[in-house]
């Protein structure tokens, strides 16, 4: 195994360790790699389930992102504030579903350097005997490989077992188990070789070995294309309005459908690419994540949709009750117009209406105490004088205390 330790150990040791497991335990490379992608793919639900929950999140916010960039489309500040609030309060991460979905690729890195590398991680030779079996083969038969010296290990594996006597004899420390090399070979197909993409070029064969290895790229491709179709839809499924109900026009029209979509079709043209620019194990291996994929995906989706369905559900129970008490207050209001059409109004102040209420009780009482006094024959001669002293009955003290009708001397002046 490798001497030196280096950070990228953490995953290429344990899986290394699981893919030459595999391969000892069938005897079959394409058999290995297919349990294998199947068991990474398993180790790496959990972080997709978190990026799946991150997206739909997201995309489910879509059409109230959209509001706050349509009333605030000069300020980008305002933009960011109000759009990071609006995350924070729903509980979802403006860079979570994008950081989950970026931990995978960092893990395929390192992963790929197992497929890479067969010798140094299925055969468990050292770095130094790997050096020294590529550099010997080299020497005998140097046709058996490529331009790329990025994927010797892979070509070596193939020829060992045809030149072990002379390993054996350059190499004292190479293993009994090494000499026996890796068999590529899977249902008629070698993994270990290049796809060859020019069908008409004069090295192509038209055998189930060159048309199955054209496939396999093609495949992985494909089943990018459909997977991440499916992701796509399933995203989109969530996107809600403020009251909880699905907005398929925002869906269609939004900035990530648009993104998402040239993204559907890039991807798999990488993987295209490359799958006929590496060895036809690494195509096999996407091929068999995205199978895997395409059939998780929909079961998170599921679980997760049924979770924003329930808070779509309460949100829109909580609109529909808004409506409702606005359409109540309107009613009275509507009813209230038509008692008064003209608008006249009244002074209806607390305060206003407890005064009038009091003089209401005390102008009753007066009245019944007249009425009283004149059922017994009483005349209160002063009455009227008194109550008409200030000329204004509401306000019958506003003459004051010190009010004198003698005060100028009339009385006097009769004498």
């Amino acid at each position: 195994m490798i001497l030196a330790f280096k950070l990228s150990d953490i995953i290429t040791v344990p899986f290394g360790w699981l893919l030459a497991l595999l391969y000892h335990a069938t005897n079959n490379y394409g058999v290995a790699l297919i349990i294998f992608a199947l068991a990474v793919q398993a180790v790496l639900t959990p972080i997709n389930a978190k990026a799946k929950k991150g997206m739909m999140g997201m995309s489910r916010l879509t059409p109230q992102v959209q509001d706050i960039q349509r009333r605030y489309p000069n300020d980008p500040q305002k933009q960011n504030e109000l759009t990071q609030k609006l995350y924070q309060d729903a509980g979802v991460s403006m860079t979570g579903g994008c950081l989950w979905s970026f931990i995978p690729m960092l893990i395929l890195i390192p992963l790929y350097a197992v497929i890479r590398q067969p010798i140094t991680y299925i055969l468990m030779e050292s770095q130094e005997t790997v050096t020294e079996i590529i550099r010997v083969l080299k020497e005998i038969a140097p046709e058996i490989f490529t331009k790329n010296s990025y994927y010797d290990e892979i070509s070596a594996a193939q020829a060992i077992p045809m030149y072990a006597e002379q390993l054996k004899a350059a190499i004292p420390a190479i293993k009994d188990v090494t000499l026996a090399g890796i068999n590529f070979n899977f249902l008629g197909i070698n993994l270990g070789a290049v796809p060859q993409f020019n069908i008409f070029s004069s090295t192509w064969v038209w055998n189930w070995a060159h048309i199955g290895a054209f496939l396999i790229p093609c495949l992985s491709a494909g089943s990018q294309v459909l997977q991440m179709w499916i992701s796509q839809k399933t995203n989109d499924s969530v996107i809600t309005n403020d009251k909880g109900v699905k907005d398929e026009e925002t869906a269609k029209n939004s900035q990530a459908a648009q993104t998402n979509q040239v993204m559907m079709w890039m991807m798999p043209l990488m993987s295209l690419w490359i799958g006929f620019t590496l060895s036809a194990g690494l195509s096999l291996y996407w091929f068999i994540g995205g199978v895997f994929r395409m059939i998780t995906d929909p079961i998170m989706t599921n679980h997760y949709r049924k979770i924003y369905d329930a808070e779509d559900a309460v949100r829109l129970q909580k609109a529909m009750e808004e409506e409702r008490i606005e359409a109540e207050k309107e009613r009275i209001r509507a009813e209230r117009r038509a008692a008064n059409p003209d608008g006249i109004t009244t002074n209806t102040s607390k305060k206003k209406l407890q005064k009038q209420q009091r003089d209401q009780e005390q102008a009753a009482k007066a009245a019944a105490a007249k009425e009283y006094a004149a059922r017994k024959g009483i005349v209160d001669e002063e009455d009227e004088e008194e109550s008409c002293m200030s000329g204004i009955p509401s306000r019958p003290f506003c003459k004051g205390r010190n009010y004198d009708p003698n005060r100028f001397g009339s009385n006097a002046t009769e004498e």
